[in-house]
Formats: structure tokens, C-alpha cells, sequence
């Protein structure tokens, strides 16, 4: 349903947009009506709608001047006017109509359709977050000076700290230095398959090839056939952690 406010100076000119999208766009519904633009910019406040059927001409302040006060803009906007010389501008604001009066209801049902094409091809911000954390599932973004990249974590054998950099070391052979600390990517890799071993290394679980226990600790051989050593406090915690995994 969209949410429709109606702002013109004339009353009956408001009883009869009112009417004819009842009858004929059953999908707007008229939230707020408004017969001075001043009253109209509080309606768009309180009602916050979806569209606005907006008169030019009207007494004190124009409809082109009301939508020059509203700050943020989150309505499509029809422009309901008797006066055709305000055509350029209205289009200049991004309206997405332009109707004469006394209004046409074939020119009016077009005008709305655009509004449901217009909302259809229009992504709320949770939408587009949502759509790109989708995307980026599975995926870790890298930061260098020149961008960010963005790889499979599965992908990532191992990460090593480089002073307040990290080399990230891929299944490809690559090692890339990112402009990012160990502490933050471990961070960001929390709900991961990752291990802290110790202050210099974080591992990435499903590449371990062989974990050797020693006294003083333990070595990690990694699928790169690096060696990572594993710090003597963090032994017990990490047998405990293997036996989990692969019991």
C-alpha cells in the first residue's frame, strides 16, 4: 500500500484526487490532506508518505518552495497544478508526474503506476545491506590504500602480524599486506574458524595439516607447510578445542 498525502489550497480540488484514487488506485491510500503548503510540510512530517500529490499555485509559499524546506525527501512527488509554466521546474525537483487540472483519471492512473514502478525498482537501506551482507557471505574485506578486497575466508590459511599491519596468507600463494592490526582481524573473524595461537599468529582451523604437542607448547604444520608455534598457556585450550572439532 502506499501512503499518499494531498496538499492544495483548493478543497474541492482535494475531494476529488481523493476520490478518484479510491475508486480507481485501489493501492494508495490517503493519509493526510492539507490545504495550505505551511500545514502540508507537518503532514509530511507526521504522516511521513510514500507520495505526495502537490499543488504549485497556492497562497504564502508554492508547492516548489515547500519541497525546497523539507531537508530529506524520502516521497515521490505529482504535481496536481493549473498553471502549466511550472512544467521544467517540477521535473528539475524529480517529480514523477506532472497532472493538469482538472486532473485526467487515465493521466492520473499512469502517474501512480509510475510511483508502484518506481517503489519496485527502489531498495529500502536495510534491503541493501541485508542484499550485500548476502553477497558477501563468507567473505572478509581487506583493506589496502588503494581499496578494499574482498576473498573467501576459507580461502585464508593463516594470518600473520606484521608490527600494526597483517600478512594474509590465501590458498592461491599469495601473501597480502593489509593496512589492518592481528587484534582487528581476529575481531572480524570471531564467528569464524579461527585460532589466536599466540600474539604473532591467527590460523584458520580447516587448514591444519598436523598439530605436534610439546612441553613448552605445541607446532601447528599448516596446509602452506609453514610451521606456526603455539604459545605454552594456550596448549590445553587448544587440544581441547581440536578434540571438539574432530571427535
Amino acid at each position: 500500500m502506499i501512503k499518499a498525502v494531498i496538499i492544495d489550497d483548493e478543497k474541492s480540488a482535494v475531494i476529488s484526487i481523493e476520490l478518484a484514487l479510491k475508486e480507481y488506485c485501489p493501492a494508495v491510500e490517503v493519509v493526510g490532506k492539507s490545504y495550505s503548503a505551511k500545514d502540508g510540510i507537518k503532514e509530511i512530517e507526521e504522516k511521513k508518505p510514500d507520495l505526495v500529490f502537490l499543488d504549485i499555485q497556492m497562497p504564502h509559499m508554492t508547492g516548489i518552495e515547500l519541497l525546497e524546506q523539507v531537508v530529506q525527501r524520502s516521497f515521490d512527488v505529482i504535481f496536481v497544478t493549473a498553471f502549466n509554466e511550472y512544467a521544467v521546474k517540477a521535473f528539475k525537483l524529480n517529480a514523477i508526474d506532472y497532472l493538469l487540472k482538472p486532473v485526467s483519471i487515465p493521466e492520473l492512473i499512469q502517474a501512480v503506476h509510475k510511483v508502484t514502478e518506481n517503489k519496485g525498482n527502489q531498495l529500502s537501506s536495510n534491503d541493501k545491506l541485508e542484499r550485500l551482507k548476502a553477497a558477501l557471505s563468507g567473505k572478509v574485506g581487506l583493506p589496502f590504500s588503494s581499496g578494499t578486497e574482498f576473498i573467501k575466508i576459507a580461502d585464508i590459511i593463516r594470518i600473520e602480524a606484521d608490527g600494526s599491519y597483517c600478512k594474509v596468507v590465501t590458498v592461491d600463494g599469495k601473501t597480502r599486506l593489509i593496512s589492518r592490526n592481528l587484534k582487528e582481524m581476529q575481531t572480524s573473524l570471531e564467528e569464524e574458524s579461527f585460532y589466536r595461537t599466540h600474539k604473532s599468529h591467527l590460523i584458520n582451523l580447516e587448514h591444519i595439516k598436523k598439530y605436534s604437542p610439546l612441553k613448552d607448547g605445541g607446532l601447528i604444520e599448516m596446509s602452506d607447510g609453514t610451521n606456526i608455534d603455539i604459545a605454552r598457556g594456550s596448549k590445553a585450550e587448544f587440544a581441547a578445542l581440536l578434540k571438539n572439532i574432530y571427535k
